[in-house]
């Protein structure tokens, strides 16, 4: 019988990281570097869609691309050393990273049963350099790192390395996990409440990722008792 790894996919901004204070250094720097007023403020409110998406407030169409380049060429130097993890990151990818003998018996999708052990992937809507940037200074060892995937495009990365879990902060995560058919896990730690994650559809809701490692061991006797 073929055996599967374990999967688990992991947004990055507001779930892996707290990125906020790098993020408000950043776009401070952008914002004396090209004379333009950007409420810092408001921009780490709302933290989750494409650079893009947040540039088209401050910026005309014309220079979303140019601004866009700009600011993550800044991003190195202002965004990485304030950058904290969030609580329980660490060990949540530890935790998938070291599971046990139980996993064996772990039904994969598709058919088949999982061998022990487990991946942790980082995908992200964050331009992929900086995200690694990120997960280096940190020391949070994920065993892959795409990005530049927002809401149902983070779909193909999880499809691509078969993720049967994607856990994330934001709605567009729990979006992206159902269209990749993944069990969506949430944590209310972004700008998303725990109400509006489980009314995009998450399979569950969790306050942090400290809560995350217990909530896998659960789900795994679970999966294997079935």
């Amino acid at each position: 019988m073929a055996t599967h790894t374990l999967t688990v996919g992991f947004d990055l901004d507001m779930t892996l990281i707290d990125s906020r204070p790098g993020i408000k250094d950043a776009y401070a720097a952008l914002s004396a570097a090209t004379d333009t007023y950007i409420d810092t403020d408001l921009v780490t409110s709302r933290l989750g869609p494409p650079l893009e998406q947040e540039i088209r407030n401050w910026y005309p169409e014309e220079r979303v691309a140019e601004i866009a380049d700009r600011y993550r060429a800044l991003y190195p130097e202002h965004a990485i050393t304030g950058t904290l993890a969030m609580e329980g990151a660490r060990e949540a990818v530890e935790a998938v990273q070291s599971i046990g003998a139980g996993a064996e018996r772990l039904p994969a999708k598709g058919g088949g049963g999982r061998r022990v052990g487990g991946r942790a992937i980082v995908v992200t809507a964050k331009y992929e350099p900086n995200a690694k940037l990120h997960l280096k200074h940190l020391g949070i060892n994920a065993d892959a790192v795409i990005g530049s995937l927002w809401a149902e495009g983070k779909a193909e990365a999880l499809r691509e390395y078969g993720a049967s879990v994607y856990v994330g902060d934001h709605t567009g995560d729990v979006r992206g996990a159902r269209a990749a058919g993944a069990l969506s896990v949430a944590v209310a730690t972004g700008p998303c409440s725990e109400e509006e994650l489980r009314e995009a559809g998450a399979d569950v809701v969790l306050p942090g990722l400290a809560a995350f490692p217990a909530w896998l061991e659960g789900y795994l006797a679970d999966a294997s008792r079935a």
